[in-house]
């Protein structure tokens, strides 16, 4: 009788739960209930069905302002410190970071805008003419007044846990829309910010829904997204691919389904995708004179020419970083520092809003922006001209996408320390965006270690007052 020689050994459990339990090609959107089911990253744009509840926006865009704007230089006046300005504040102080004294007054003048008649800063008063599209939310919080656990809750829904990003979470629960591209792309020039690419790691999420790292310092295709052109002709490069692929399922399949393989497996097959559409997506000579007019010189005109390029070819979700490290970090010369900051991002932004306007994309794409955290209204030691970290209270803004224009939501005390009307935590926020893009906040989960997570933990709640 027949022997085999190499008679196989007993499956482990390990082996067995791997078996059972991994791999991409076994993974369901855990999202969705036992009738709505479906393959993680196979839902697309035009299939709403497949979402919680009719979605008011499909794409989404975050402008991440890195180290914390002030908002009470910004999106909340409060003219009270002024007349305070060196003096301590009426209400008691609340513990702040650093050494703070008396208040600081804003060197900047607000004035209203719109049919709104919302009140913003100089800094941004081209960006204010598009009032009426924006929700401004003054009563937003977090949880520390630090840059990283800070970073980490407003990107990933945790301040301390290694965690999917926002990003990540919406790519997993929609999918992709252009197979060519990738479904999260991060635009941050000059480095990454602090805790690098932790804030848009895709953690125990598939590798392929993590974001896609460009440094938009870079002008030439070639630098921008590195290896991107092959000297191959592309029929011998398709060849050199595919022999590839047959060897990695091999390797794969000795492995029994590796997640961390299975996505470097289709992040080369994207790669070789992208290197079609890729190129035309971030050739900014494509676009008209008057375009580039209406954006402005400068890197984030730049940044926001190609995210309007990358909407309009499908890309779910992204996110412009004004740089690496922590630029909105004022804690001194804030007046001369905020005019330069804001002045680089004001006519951008308010030409991106313009271009999404004009191409009917602003009621499709979720605009959001804002940073980790806000400012203090007193000054940091020992000089009255910077301001220290403030998570009790701050700003944010989002436009289109469903949300409720030319309306302010939410307050902070009379000095802008800490959020007191309508109060809007971090999680709220997720859970409200979520819910923009016909997802409850609550069913959008994986499971992972043997419970079901989700972007916001055991927290949150959808804000109704700002949906429109």
């Amino acid at each position: 009788m027949f022997q085999d020689p190499q008679p196989k050994a007993a499956l482990s459990r390990r082996d067995m739960l791997t078996q059972c339990g991994q791999g991409l090609g076994m993974l369901a959107l855990a999202s969705l209930s036992a009738s709505e089911v479906a393959s993680a990253g196979e839902l697309s744009i035009q299939d709403s069905s497949k979402t919680h509840h009719p979605a008011s926006a499909k794409q989404v865009v975050h402008l991440f302002m890195n180290g914390g704007p002030s908002h009470v230089d910004t999106f909340d006046p409060k003219p009270i410190l002024n007349k305070y300005h060196g003096k301590p504040l009426p209400n008691p102080a609340l513990p702040t970071e650093r050494k703070t004294a008396g208040a600081l007054g804003s060197p900047f003048k607000f004035k209203k805008y719109g049919e709104s008649g919302t009140e913003v800063s100089e800094l941004f008063a081209k960006t204010a003419e598009h009032v009426d599209d924006m929700c401004i939310i003054r009563s937003m919080h977090a949880d520390i007044p630090n840059h990283e656990p800070s970073l980490l809750l407003m990107n990933c829904g945790d301040n301390t846990q290694p965690r999917p990003s926002f990003g990540s979470w919406v790519n997993y629960g929609l999918g992709s829309i252009n197979e060519n591209l990738p479904g999260f792309v991060v635009l941050c020039p000059n480095g990454f910010p602090i805790v690098g690419p932790k804030n848009w790691r895709s953690a125990f999420l598939p590798g392929s829904f993590q974001g896609t790292h460009v440094d938009t310092q870079q002008t030439q295709i070639s630098k921008l997204i590195e290896n991107i052109n092959n000297p191959q002709e592309p029929e011998r490069q398709r060849r050199q691919l595919d022999l590839l692929q047959k060897m990695n399922a091999r390797h794969l399949k000795q492995r029994v389904h590796d997640p961390q393989l299975e996505a470097k497996i289709k992040s080369f097959e994207l790669a070789y995708r992208m290197q079609f559409e890729a190129s035309d997506a971030f050739d900014l000579t494509k676009e008209p004179k008057y375009i580039h007019e209406m954006y402005g010189e400068g890197l984030q005109a730049r940044q926001l020419m190609i995210t309007r390029r990358l909407l309009e070819r499908g890309v779910r979700f992204i996110q412009a970083w004004h740089s690496g490290g922590q630029q909105w970090d004022t804690h001194s010369g804030i007046e001369k520092a905020l005019r330069r900051l804001c002045g680089e991002w004001d006519q951008p932004i308010a030409a991106f809003l313009t271009d999404l306007k004009q191409r009917g994309m602003l009621d499709s794409t979720l605009v959001l922006w804002g940073g980790e955290f806000g400012r203090t209204p007193v000054a940091e030691l020992p000089q009255l001209d910077g301001r220290d970290h403030n998570h009790y209270g701050f700003t944010t803004w989002m436009a289109g996408g469903g949300v409720k224009g030319g309306h302010v939501h939410g307050a902070t005390d009379e000095t802008g320390f800490a959020a007191m009307e309508d109060k809007v935590h971090v999680h709220d926020l997720h859970a409200t965006m979520l819910h923009l893009l016909g997802m409850d906040h609550e069913r959008l989960t994986y499971r992972y270690a043997g419970r079901d997570f989700r972007l916001t933990d055991v927290h949150g709640k959808v804000v109704k007052g700002i949906i429109a």
